[in-house]
């Protein structure tokens, strides 16, 4: 297996563009929709502004040519943006491999930017299967491929494109979800392929896909999550490059429930055959991986903000070694100033993720090649965010995305050669998308930069100033350079420059939006108000009790070998501006079942829940 070590190494900026093309189409009413395409673009403000700044601290730096091929397609009118993409195709790949047809861009030499059109087929690739298959058949990623034909018709016929039984009021899906999916799988395995190969000169990154994974289990699509691409990504990097112990930290405001259950059902499956082997019985070809899964996350927000038992107790687990477990989850409190939060909660409280983690690297072998570092990377916990997202007081500052992620870079040196991957989860306001990717990606460019260097770049005033200078003119198009008397910061032009560099597809959603017929609107909405159904399973119990199925034991479904066809890029139709409001009131069905009836999980699957928001309006 080969490594890069960190000297001399950048950090990595991953952008899919193909995950604009997940929407909502249920309704023409997108006021409560807060996993959105413009999520994207927030996040690249940020990175913009980031990468602007660290420039600022370069000797050298190499402008954006405004005149190469990675920026003159922003100069183009929309109506031939809109021609361009019509005629995009985004290709499938094999089992094995990843379809990379991607490119790094010279737009700045402080980071790297890797303009990504990966891909893979979820039907047909190793990893997918691994998270998402099934010993009897690959049934959830056949049945999301049909959910994802047949929504247009579904949607027209006034129907929901989600089956009974699966949350309605928190999953949408469209035509371009399949491309959108399977496009941010491809992303994030590519970024591990860069990380872990010999030629890469990136062995840190932030992947900026949607839509966010950390909620869905095996087959079991919740809180906005359809594919877990932290997973599947941890099952690449196992499959694919050798990879033998993963280390997952999770810092989105809600709890990881998917990826919880997903590592415990690894860590159970590897702990029974290393069992085995030490009993006398055949040594398995390749030994499982093992998994740390370690969140930061408010105990009272989805998915336990109902109250669910199960789904509290399951955010609370603390085990470290018994039954080939290694998980900690800590719970998020409430500050009254950020002297307090520095001073006593992180390094007293939060902090202790890492520290459980140096623990687990401890326990099973010390630092090593075979280890790699993911962070799912959700923005949600911002200072920033919806209240209506965030009610219970749970924040952090944004300097804690900075901060956490040189923690977090410090860690990967010290045990996994410096290899980390951090990926987006959730994050909804603007705001807290634009400052804590811009904080994080300074933090993972500049692990050794003292915070109070660069704390200023994200404070309100500059906030202010960033969404000023972004902000688009006109609906289509893209902002305008600002001029001289409009700011003397130059840090904001070149801003505004390397945005243009990193989003032309931006101004093409909106114009397209602008142009395309809409459906008839559905009386479908994205509230269900129904009393959520109520469980007693341990979640220890549901995650034990059956073994991990892995890539090589499962029996391939009859479609196993039949790729995909994946339709041309749709239309994009995006919402104009920020949501200024959020009220869903997202509850669970009372009965778990499938098309035609037929249930979707058995008794061991992850507990569905639902992304309750805010109370009834």
């Amino acid at each position: 297996m080969s490594s890069n070590h960190s000297h001399g190494s950048k950090t990595g900026i991953f952008i899919q563009d193909a995950c604009y093309q997940h929407r909502y189409i249920r309704s023409r009413d997108l006021s409560a929709i807060v996993e959105r395409p413009e999520r994207l673009r927030a996040v690249k403000v940020g990175i913009s502004a980031a990468i602007s700044r660290l420039e600022g601290l370069s000797a050298t730096v190499t402008k954006t040519d405004a005149h190469s091929q990675n920026t003159t397609s922003v100069e183009q009118n929309p109506d031939e943006l809109a021609a361009a993409l019509d005629k995009l195709q985004i290709t499938s790949a094999s089992s094995s491999n990843v379809a990379d047809l991607s490119s790094e861009s010279p737009v700045t030499n402080v980071v790297s930017v890797v303009y990504s059109s990966a891909t893979v087929d979820i039907l047909n690739h190793a990893a997918v299967k691994f998270i998402h298959g099934d010993i009897d058949g690959d049934v959830y990623l056949m049945n999301l491929a049909n959910w994802i034909k047949e929504s247009t018709e579904k949607i027209g016929r006034g129907e929901s494109e989600i089956p009974q039984g699966l949350p309605q009021g928190d999953l949408y899906l469209c035509p371009g979800s399949l491309n959108a999916l399977q496009g941010a799988l491809g992303t994030i395995c590519e970024s591990v392929d860069h990380i872990l190969g010999s030629s890469s000169s990136i062995n840190r990154a932030f992947v900026a896909i949607r839509p966010p994974g950390h909620h869905c289990g095996e087959d079991t699509p919740s809180g906005f999550c359809f594919v877990n691409n932290v997973a599947v990504a941890a099952a690449h990097a196992h499959l694919k490059h050798g990879i033998q112990r993963i280390v997952i930290f999770d810092i989105d405001l809600h709890h990881g429930n998917g990826t919880q259950s997903i590592a415990w059902q690894i860590n159970e499956e590897t702990y029974r055959q290393t069992l085995e082997s030490e009993e006398g019985g055949p040594n398995p070809e390749k030994l499982g991986p093992r998994v740390y899964y370690g969140s930061l996350h408010d105990v009272l927000s989805y998915p336990c903000e109902d109250g669910n038992a199960t789904l509290i107790q399951a955010a609370s687990v603390s085990i470290h070694g018994a039954h080939g477990q290694y998980i900690e989850n800590i719970h998020l409190q409430p500050y009254e100033s950020e002297k307090q939060f520095w001073d006593q909660l992180y390094p007293q409280v939060y902090v202790n993720v890492i520290r459980k983690a140096e623990d687990f690297i401890e326990k099973t072998g010390g630092a090593g090649d075979d280890v790699l570092v993911f962070i799912s990377c959700g923005f949600d916990a911002c200072e920033h965010e919806y209240e209506s997202m965030s009610r219970h007081g749970r924040k952090v500052p944004t300097s804690f995305y900075h901060r956490f992620a040189q923690d977090a870079l410090v860690f990967a040196e010290q045990y996994a050669k410096g290899r980390l991957i951090s990926v987006l989860e959730g994050g909804y306001s603007d705001r807290a998308l634009i400052s804590g990717a811009m904080a994080h990606f300074v933090g993972l460019s500049e692990p050794s930069r003292q915070p109070s260097d660069v704390e200023g770049w994200w404070d309100a005033e500059e906030l202010a100033k960033i969404e000023a200078t972004t902000k688009k003119k006109r609906r289509g198009g893209r902002a305008s350079l600002p001029t001289a008397s409009e700011t003397n910061a130059p840090y904001l032009a070149r801003t505004l420059e390397i945005l243009n560099a990193l989003d032309p597809l931006g101004a093409v959603a909106s114009t397209s939006s602008s142009r395309s017929a809409p459906l008839a609107i559905s009386s479908m909405t994205l509230r269900e108000r129904k009393k959520p159904a109520s469980t007693s399973t341990s979640p220890l119990k549901q995650a034990t009790s059956s073994g991990r199925k892995t890539a090589t034991t499962k029996k391939p479904s009859a479609s196993a070998n039949t790729s995909l066809v994946i339709p041309e890029l749709s239309e994009l139709s995006e919402s104009e501006g920020a949501v200024s409001d959020v009220e869903d009131n997202l509850v669970s069905p009372s009965e778990d079942t499938g098309v035609e009836g037929k249930p979707l999980v058995d008794a061991k699957k992850l507990p569905r829940v639902i992304l309750k928001l805010g109370p009834d309006p």
